[in-house]
């Protein structure tokens, strides 16, 4: 199994950053994809971004050119610095990873979510 930790989530004003932070831990795994998710009250839950082990990142159109998605492999936890926030960057923000645990199949596992909040 692996566990995802998240931090950072909180209230901001408008314009103002903040930056996510999820480490996975557990026992015999490699990462391969890890991502962010988000999912506002009465919305379906969205990729944000996610990223590849090898450092290939992609976003979703809405957060392009204001956030930025990083990782650091030897200590299995990705970053997302989000700039320029908007109040409808409002949500639950979750993170993501697809792992292999004991050289069995890749299986995904979320954290269990960090709340941001942007005030206009």
């Amino acid at each position: 199994q692996v566990q995802l930790v998240e931090s950072g989530g909180g209230l901001v004003q408008a314009g103002g950053s903040l930056r996510l932070s999820c480490a996975a831990s557990g026992s015999t795994f490699r990462i391969n994809d890890m991502g962010w998710y988000r999912q506002a009250p009465g919305k379906q839950r969205e990729l944000v971004a996610r990223i590849s082990r090898g450092g290939t990142s992609d976003y979703v159109d809405s957060v392009k050119g204001r956030f930025t998605i990083s990782r650091e492999n030897a200590k299995n936890t990705v970053y997302l610095e989000m700039n320029s926030l908007k109040p409808e960057d409002t949500a639950v923000y979750y993170c993501n990873a697809k792992a292999v645990v004991g050289g069995l199949g890749q299986s995904t596992y979320w954290g269990q979510g960090t709340q941001v909040t942007v005030s206009s």
